[in-house]
């Protein structure tokens, strides 16, 4: 099997669970996989990270001589990295190149024979120059903000990866309008479905619901707030809330809360690790995940891994019908409601407390079934794998 280098601008980062996933998966599945990271991180991440961690190979470690010995054994598909380095236009071709070449000769040393960059960023720019000029194959992984938000010669690189990976449809749909013949891997991002059980009993829930994601605007955490106060005006005090996650919205979501009198229904928890996500998260009632589109903005989530988790954890997910969620929720394992819509969202939070318990748990144990035939780890490197293996 080929020997992965994976490209990352930077390693570990909190909120990028699905990175060290995909790793532990494809090692997992029998590859060798060497994180080659651009730079290092300024904050802590996961501590399941932390073995991939001491496998690192990060850039301000490998000497410049590295780079000069590289650059003295192009391969033949050379020609392919320097055009590209001239169609790209985000990044200096200087430091590029030399990037790339310290990039080529770690995975020389290590016979890597296949690059795999995260996000289409400069981690992408860096894998497919240093691919080219070792004669190695290569691909990227899009992710959300990356593609929609702030493309970085995006168009450049779909035409030179020897395919591009889409974690869901309308992704795969949006990177052939972009370049017509580009071959795209649709691979969902997955989860371990042993890392997050359901409750072990048929006990009752601790009757809140449940958000996580970083508080931004696309996240859609005002619009919950906006329900559950309509519903609260309506009479129904009982819909409970735990918001899980940091963000620039963090102290104007807070404020929000109080002036809709919703303190005594509102928890902010801050960010929290992946441990507690596992541990504490298969006792709430369902995941709402609102997010949405801002006008004037292209920002958005493409499929989020903590739908999975839920899923994977026996939870009913409440989501948008957006991006990867019209793939992930069905009918039987939760609600999808209209991106914005807080009317919707209301009735929708309605129907799932009064629901029986029993008829949430049938919901869950549904959703789990859908997450362990279609969104495991495991899953996602069968995938991953049968492209690498065939670049």
């Amino acid at each position: 099997m080929k020997a992965i280098g994976c490209v990352l601008s930077t390693f570990p980062v909190l909120s990028e669970t699905f990175v060290g996933t995909e790793m532990r998966a494809m090692i997992a599945y029998g590859h060798k996989v060497v994180p080659i990271v651009l730079q290092r991180p300024e904050k802590p991440g996961q501590f399941i990270d932390e073995a991939m961690v001491s496998d690192a190979i990060y850039l301000d470690r490998v000497a410049g001589r590295a780079a000069i010995s590289a650059l003295l054994r192009p391969s033949l598909n050379v020609g392919r990295g320097v055009a590209f380095s001239f169609a790209q236009c985000k990044l200096p071709r200087r430091s590029l190149v030399w990037n790339a070449l310290k990039i080529a000769a770690v995975a020389r040393t290590h016979g890597l024979t296949h690059l795999h960059a995260h996000f289409a960023g400069g981690a992408a720019a860096h894998a497919i120059l240093a691919a080219r000029w070792i004669g190695a194959s290569v691909s990227f992984v899009g992710h959300g903000h990356d593609i929609y938000a702030q493309p970085e010669d995006l168009v450049a690189k779909l035409r030179h990866v020897d395919f591009a990976v889409a974690v869901c449809n309308d992704m795969a749909v949006d990177f052939q309008s972009e370049v017509s013949d580009v071959r795209v891997a649709r691979v969902p991002c997955g989860v371990n479905p042993n890392r997050f059980q359901p409750r072990q009993t048929m006990g009752p829930d601790n009757g809140r619901y449940l958000f996580i994601a970083r508080l931004i605007e696309t996240k859609g955490c005002a619009d919950l707030l906006d329900a559950i106060a309509l519903l609260k005006e309506g009479g129904v005090h009982e819909i409970n809330l735990d918001i899980v996650g940091d963000g620039p919205l963090r102290a104007a979501l807070t404020g929000r809360a109080a002036m809709l009198g919703l303190q005594d229904q509102v928890r902010f928890l801050g960010a929290k690790p992946t441990e507690w996500l596992a541990e504490n998260g298969p006792h709430y009632r369902a995941l709402v995940c609102p997010y949405k589109m801002i006008p004037g903005s292209l920002e958005r989530d493409s499929g989020p891994v903590v739908a999975k988790e839920a899923m994977a954890m026996g939870l009913p997910v409440i989501a948008t019908r957006f991006m990867g969620f019209k793939e992930m929720v069905t009918p039987t394992t939760g609600r999808l409601f209209e991106p914005g819509d807080v009317t919707e969202l209301a009735r929708t939070l309605i129907e799932i407390e009064w629901m029986a318990p029993e008829q949430r748990h049938i919901m869950g144990r549904e959703g789990r079934a859908r997450l362990e035939a279609y969104f495991t780890d495991r899953r996602q490197a069968e995938l991953l794998s049968t492209w690498v293996e065939a670049a």
